[in-house]
């Protein structure tokens, strides 16, 4: 196989393992017929009268299907909020065991066109709601969160409308607020988020079951923390409106809201009733990826499962990071030129922050490869874009075409052991299936391909200035280096695979 068959077949291992049903099957039981337990990751919970589910998120529609099964008779009525178009775009992948069976008691409400709330989510957010109101204290209540749950759970706090909600979401997104940041804002708006959901469903057992997407796995801010008590207060929410000069621009109806809300976030012990528990992440699905690298015959490695950032100082930490693997290749690692390189990729990880990267121990491994063995880096997280023009894409195809660039510029300065001296494919790709409003999920690029646009005349930085990488990939072979995989019914956030090995030498 070729590199990018090799990259392809990775990303897809990878998102097969975080895939919902068997997940849950590893992580759920239910035993006992007189006194059944619901049993999570050997933790017991006793069903003592009646068993509801709810849910919402891109992966929920799978473990919906699993969790129905586990719990057979025992599960009295459920609702869950999922993507709009999932049902029928499983059904014709023939992914038919993430869809519901005939009669089922959970009734599946789509919406969220593009990630983004709507009337539909929220008419589902209220069912929800309504249902949780309803609970006693003899009930149990099973959640099931993953990714995109944010956008398919919006119940604005009244006076504020959904359209002012989704307006003010938009805006930040647009300024290159992070995921963290976006949901901070959501939940401090929100009935159901910032623990809501938990408080309303009071004196009922809550259990939740999370597939996560978010970096570091924080449970107030997966989905916006429907069943986990805030760690944030309104005081954040304003420090983020202030960070993205929004505080002077609100609608009167979240200034309302922001005014009236609680100084303090709930304290934990009014979460006694819930018992949030994560049964997949990125970390889970690069792992499958370097263990199948290996058996490819790679040197895996995985950098980091926190990736965060502006894509373009991203960009640049892979595109170091290449070269160095390029030099060691080479046989120039150790002189002066790897050693350039390698401190700019110290700064680089000065600059970036990204949580537990500790690139030192990392560049330490590299040292003294020989060139008999092709190199696989792993990588996870999410990414953010600045918008700055009005193209078609998403923070993968962008990263990956900003990679490409980077490396051809390297090529371009004639210095022996540069990565032309390498043969290399650079793959990001969000593990849902989409990345942005595209039916792509990501993009594969290499230098080779950005040298072959510049020959055909195309302007590849008047792309990427106009957020535009969509069209640039669109642009060869029909598509052919857009990762384009369908809605793969689970959600743990991207996940980037570079690929590199030693070219004959003339």
């Amino acid at each position: 196989m070729s590199l990018r068959e090799h990259a392809l077949y990775l990303f897809r291992s990878a998102v097969g393992t975080v895939r919902p049903a068997p997940m849950l099957k590893r992580a759920v039981k239910l035993q006992g017929d007189r006194c059944p337990q619901l049993l999570v990751k050997g933790q017991a919970f006793p069903v003592k009268r009646d068993l509801y589910l709810v849910g919402f998120g891109k992966a929920v529609l799978g473990m919906a299907a699993a969790a129905e099964e586990i719990l057979g008779d025992h599960l009295v009525r459920g609702i869950i909020n999922v993507p709009l178009g999932i049902q029928e775009n499983l059904q014709r992948a023939g992914m038919q065991e993430m869809l519901l069976k005939p009669h089922s008691k959970i009734q599946v409400i789509e919406g969220a066109k593009n990630n983004l709330p709507d009337p539909e989510a929220l008419k589902g957010a209220v069912a929800i709601q309504e249902l949780a109101e309803a609970l006693t204290a003899d009930d149990l209540l099973l959640v099931l969160i993953s990714g995109g749950g944010s956008a398919l759970l919006p119940a604005p706090i009244p006076p504020i409308l959904l359209q002012e909600k989704e307006k003010l979401t938009k805006m930040l997104a647009s300024r290159g607020a992070a995921i963290q940041e976006l949901n901070t804002v959501r939940k401090t708006l929100s009935l159901l988020k910032g623990g809501g959901l938990a408080r309303l469903a009071y004196p009922a057992q809550v259990v939740s079951l999370i597939l996560s997407d978010v970096i570091g796995d924080p449970l107030d801010i997966i989905a916006s923390g429907p069943t986990a008590p805030s760690s944030h207060s309104v005081q954040d929410c304003l420090q983020i409106l202030a960070k993205y000069n929004l505080l002077h621009n609100l609608p009167k109806s979240v200034e309302t809201v922001l005014s009236s809300s609680p100084s303090k976030p709930a304290a934990p012990e009014h979460y006694s009733h819930v018992c949030n528990i994560i049964i997949g992440s990125n970390m889970l699905a690069l792992d499958e990826a370097k263990h199948q690298a290996e058996s490819l015959g790679y040197r895996a490695l995985i950098l980091s499962a926190a990736v965060c950032g502006d894509v373009r100082r991203v960009s640049r930490l892979y595109c170091q990071l290449i070269q160095l693997l390029c030099l060691g290749f080479a046989g120039l690692g150790e002189g002066p030129l790897g050693e350039e390189v390698r401190a700019n990729l110290l700064q680089l990880e000065a600059e970036l922050e990204i949580p537990g990267l500790k690139l030192a121990e990392f560049l330490q491994t590299l040292r003294g490869l020989g060139s008999e063995r092709p190199i696989c880096i792993l990588a996870g997280g999410e990414t953010t874009v600045q918008l700055q023009g009005s193209g078609k894409g998403g923070r993968n195809q962008e990263l990956a075409l900003r990679v490409g660039l980077g490396l051809h510029k390297a090529q371009a300065t004639e210095v022996r052991g540069h990565p032309g001296r390498c043969e290399i494919i650079f793959l990001s790709g969000g593990t849902d299936g989409q990345d942005g409003p595209t039916e792509a999920a990501g993009a594969l690029c290499s230098p080779e391909l950005v040298n072959e646009a510049l020959q055909e005349g195309l302007d590849v930085e008047a792309f990427l200035s106009n957020n535009d990488s969509y069209t640039f990939f669109s642009q060869f072979r029909g598509g052919h280096h857009l990762l384009v995989t369908g809605l793969t019914g689970t959600n743990v956030m991207d996940i980037q695979v570079i690929l590199v090995r030693a070219t004959e030498r003339s």
